[in-house]
């Protein structure tokens, strides 16, 4: 099924070293016979997987779950290759897997409980949340098993079926996750890996069989994605880009937060949909906070992120990916911008971008209404709480926002005032137990928490008249 391969202008699903630009292994798109295939077992597992109580599903969900951890070392050497993810932060994305197959296993049998309702005209009434048949997923590359456990988890629990079709770049991890869902007891056809092509997508999307489906991707793919949804009147989750805002109204030490703020921003390498794109901070600490940025920005190399030797980083994702963010930075710098460090593009084909920090971003740059997918802070001076929220929101996206102070009740109140899906206070709330979605062009429905089993879900009203 697989090849070896040198040259980097191959199509398909391949494995192609952001570290040296190389083409390690390609693999076979799939044939219409497979993807007939794989619907067909998809429905066959739904009707024995869905039957079954929700309590004998979640054994099998935990030992999902175990095994991400008993992996963990494996799976974090493949995607650290695949995608160039440092590998403490790759070993920890697979652990978090393994929280959150185990919140859904553990939380799962209460979350979906029938739920009785008041009946005003007499009878009982009450809402039972019960699958609702196969389910496609089309996943990214930036967290290769992150993004599918948060999709897989719920509905596995559910009793849904899942189809999934992997970044084309993290064909392995696609594989790896496919055998922890075979080697734990999930029967074959209710998790199903698929290396399908994007025609395939809009067939998969169109058979009757299909009842969902669910993309985290870019506006371009949502808008595709949705609108094949919404022709074939199929329920979608689509969870897009982000460009949220990171408020610091006030510091009791501005360098210890400036160093949170360049942690959290480069976290990934700058490739999180919810990383803190924007940093609006307040005119009397502005100076002393991008000096800090600056510090840990300025001496880095590009080093193996294999082994994270100190002062060097990693590479993104691809050589084009690199291009296209110097292209945005180069564009902010040409119409006066001031780039305090890094922003060097290094020689190819590898795919190393200096850590970078900007600031005197004005409207008509590109780096003010586009999102930056990449290692660049981005600073922003307000001189009050009212015109910190009003550049917060003035942005097509709105997945989330944090707001930072040494007096909670005054992040809060402009915290409350952020038009995104996740409003944090003086931290980023994040975990299984967690929703996680956002609002406007960040796209709909949410995954994690509670909600993440509301959404691929038939809430059927049960009535028993008296």
């Amino acid at each position: 099924m697989s090849t070896t391969a040198q040259q980097s202008n191959q199509p398909g699903y391949r494995v192609l070293n952001p570290a040296t630009g190389e083409v390690v292994e390609t693999f076979d798109t799939a044939t219409d016979a497979q993807v007939g295939e794989a619907l067909a077992a998809a429905q066959s597992a739904y009707e024995s997987w869905g039957a079954l109580p929700i309590t004998e599903r979640a054994p099998i969900v935990k030992r999902v779950a175990e095994l991400f951890t008993e992996r963990a070392d494996e799976l974090a050497a493949t995607i650290t290759e695949e995608m160039g993810k440092p590998f403490s932060e790759s070993k920890g994305e697979a652990e978090f897997c393994t929280d959150i197959f185990n919140y859904f296993a553990d939380e799962g049998p209460t979350l979906a409980a029938d739920q009785e309702i008041k009946a005003i005209g007499g009878g009982r009434a009450m809402v039972q949340r019960l699958p609702v048949g196969p389910l496609l997923g089309i996943m990214p590359w930036n967290y290769p098993y992150y993004q599918v456990a948060r999709f897989a988890a719920p509905n596995l629990m559910l009793g849904n079926t899942i189809i999934l079709k992997h970044a084309e770049t993290c064909p392995r991890s696609a594989l790896a996750i496919q055998k922890i869902m075979d080697d734990a007891g999930v029967p074959a056809g209710a998790y199903v890996n698929l290396f399908a092509s994007h025609e395939q997508i809009a067939d998969i999307i169109a058979d009757p069989r299909v009842q969902g489906v669910s993309l985290t991707g870019s506006e371009r793919a949502g808008a595709i994605i949705g609108q094949l949804a919404g022709q074939n009147l199929k329920k979608a989750v689509l969870e897009l880009g982000g460009s949220d805002p990171y408020v610091v109204l006030d510091s009791a030490d501005v360098q210890k937060d400036a160093e949170l703020a360049w942690a959290t921003r480069i976290e990934n390498t700058g490739q999180a949909c919810n990383s803190n794109k924007r940093m609006i901070v307040m005119e009397d600490i502005f100076d002393e906070f991008v000096a800090g940025l600056t510090e840990q920005a300025t001496g880095l190399v590009p080093g193996d992120p294999a082994t994270e030797d100190d002062g060097t980083f990693g590479p993104l994702s691809s050589r084009a990916a690199a291009e296209a963010l110097h292209e945005q930075v180069q564009d902010a710098v040409s119409k006066g911008a001031t780039l305090h460090a890094g922003g060097t593009l290094h020689e190819g084909p590898a795919a190393y971008y200096s850590p970078a920090v900007l600031s005197g971003i004005t409207e008509d740059m590109r780096a003010y209404r586009e999102e930056l997918f990449g290692p660049v802070a981005v600073v922003y001076k307000v001189s009050s709480d009212e015109e910190a929220l009003r550049l917060a929101n003035d942005t097509r996206y709105g997945l989330g926002g944090a707001v930072f102070s040494t007096d909670p009740e005054r992040a809060g109140k402009v915290a409350q005032g952020l038009q995104v899906g996740m409003a944090n206070v003086n931290g980023i709330g994040e975990g299984a137990d967690l929703p996680f979605g956002g609002v406007k062009r960040s796209g709909f429905g949410r995954e994690l928490g509670p909600l993440g089993m509301e959404e691929f879900v038939n809430k059927r009203l049960f009535y028993i008249a008296e």
